[in-house]
């Protein structure tokens, strides 16, 4: 079903998107998206399926909003790696890495939803990928921004390349850790130091200033 494109119910108050999101939260982690059922949602949340229809236009609309405020909760708890520009370029990256872990490690919740969505069905409606792809790139930047400065300092374009795609791949590496969380219970914390060890051994290895 569609957003309807009347006026907004009047039974629905200014906190009503807030009660909705807050039940699909309980919901999704207590039974995951598919067996979320909307009317379970509309008894959670005390509100019509008419305001979930109206502030999320379908169940999908729901689950997108639930990942984007659920980051949103969690990226404001991430630095950025320009709170770290004091230090040299490694340690600069090693602060950034631990402070985002630690909050990764705290926000479990988050964590349970990427994987739920990487392997549901729902990952390929456009809605969902538009999210998805949204908090993807804004990890790539921040992996961009902090491994700069060690490969990159001088802004060669063969250094940058190279930038990009261990950025990729840092980015992988977080992926990876939340599948060990969930199922080893591996912390991100406690890979931080292994992370780092290998990425100041390629900076060794091709010479920068940045080691």
């Amino acid at each position: 079903m569609v957003r309807d494109s009347g006026s907004e119910p009047a039974a629905v108050t200014v906190s009503g998107r807030d009660a909705i999101l807050n039940a699909a939260r309980a919901l999704i982690s207590e039974k995951g998206f598919d067996g979320m059922a909307v009317s379970e949602l509309c008894a959670l949340s005390g509100l019509p399926a008419s305001s979930i229809y109206y502030h999320f236009g379908n169940k999908l609309g729901v689950l997108a909003s639930v990942l984007e405020c659920t980051y949103e909760e969690l990226h404001a708890l991430f630095p950025n790696p320009s709170a770290f520009d004091h230090l040299a370029p490694i340690e600069r990256l090693e602060a950034w890495l631990s402070a985002a872990c630690r909050s990764l490690d705290g926000r479990p919740d988050y964590l349970r939803l990427l994987i739920g969505i990487a392997v549901g069905p729902q990952k390929d409606a456009d809605s969902i990928q538009v999210t998805v792809r949204r908090i993807r790139d804004r990890a790539h930047a921040s992996w961009v921004n902090a491994l700069t400065p060690v490969f990159a300092p001088d802004g060669a374009e063969a250094d940058l390349a190279l930038v990009a795609e261990l950025a990729v791949l840092g980015r992988a590496l977080t992926d990876g850790l939340s599948v060990a969380n969930s199922f080893d219970g591996i912390a991100y914390s406690s890979e931080v130091g292994s992370f780092i060890a290998l990425v100041r051994g390629l900076a060794e290895h091709r010479g920068n200033a940045g080691t």
